[in-house]
């Protein structure tokens, strides 16, 4: 990880009345890394991402980009946006009867000097994204073809390919395997790998461990709004954190 992280936490707190969804968290997310971000339901995932995205402010602690520190007050989505983080959700919010180029650039549309949107430019870049950031070049698939016919997996590879077209510094994906067939699933491992290979970063949010330990070179634990484990992926083999997550759960039950 670089000395100037992407973004960075420090001792971020996020309060629902007297509920406390995150407590005292500190986190760094590096260049060219894909971490794996772990945790039950409730483990305050949601919130961490919403925060770190500008959907919610944290009730205490600071925000860096880029070595920058933010204010909360003012930090939104499209903020985030600007400073090169984008998130893409398990829906991937795509127009479904739309075709692929129009859904590459919904809300952030190429113009031409007149101010009305260049279609002919659109469809040209849609197309080389397919091609060489997300390696569609399969027969029946092009930028007319509507998002209806595509695949959950092909779904998921549009929504990062869009990401990365504009050139975002961290893509946060939140469980985009989530009711894929394995070969689907395996595709979208692929579009992850090709984030950290064209020198991007990237938060893997995931329930399904073997996923996350597949991908991803660092491994990050919440529990109860806590981070519990930030860990190179190198210092934990898959059965140490199978029994480290089992061992959370037993401790649970016990108390």
């Amino acid at each position: 990880m670089t000395s100037s992280p992407i973004v960075q936490l420090e001792n971020v707190s996020k309060y629902y009345g007297k509920i406390e969804s995150l407590k005292n968290v500190s986190i760094k997310i590096g260049s060219s890394e894909i971490v794996g971000l772990i945790g039950d339901n409730g483990a305050g995932k949601s919130t961490l991402i919403k925060v770190l995205t500008g959907v919610e402010q944290p009730t205490n602690g600071s925000i860096y980009i880029h070595g920058r520190k933010i204010d909360a007050a003012a930090y939104s989505v499209k903020e985030a946006h600007r400073l090169k983080i984008e998130t893409v959700y398990q829906d991937s919010s795509l127009g479904e009867k739309q075709p692929l180029w129009r859904n590459f650039f919904v809300g952030r549309p190429i113009t031409n000097r007149f101010g009305f949107i260049d279609v002919k430019a659109e469809k040209r870049i849609a197309d080389q994204i397919m091609r060489s950031t997300i390696g569609f070049r399969g027969v029946g698939i092009n930028f007319d073809t509507p998002v209806s016919s595509l695949s959950g997996g092909e779904r998921q590879g549009v929504a990062i390919g869009r990401a990365m077209h504009f050139e975002s510094d961290l893509i946060v994906l939140d469980e985009p395997t989530v009711a894929l067939a394995l070969k689907e699933v395996n595709k979208v491992l692929d579009f992850i790998r090709s984030i950290k290979a064209a020198g991007r970063s990237c938060i893997y949010i995931e329930h399904n461990i073997h996923h996350v330990h597949e991908v991803c070179d660092r491994l990050i634990v919440l529990d109860r709004g806590q981070i519990v484990l930030d860990k190179p992926k190198s210092a934990m083999t898959y059965d140490e954190l199978a029994r480290f997550l089992m061992s959370m759960h037993k401790i649970e039950e016990f108390n």
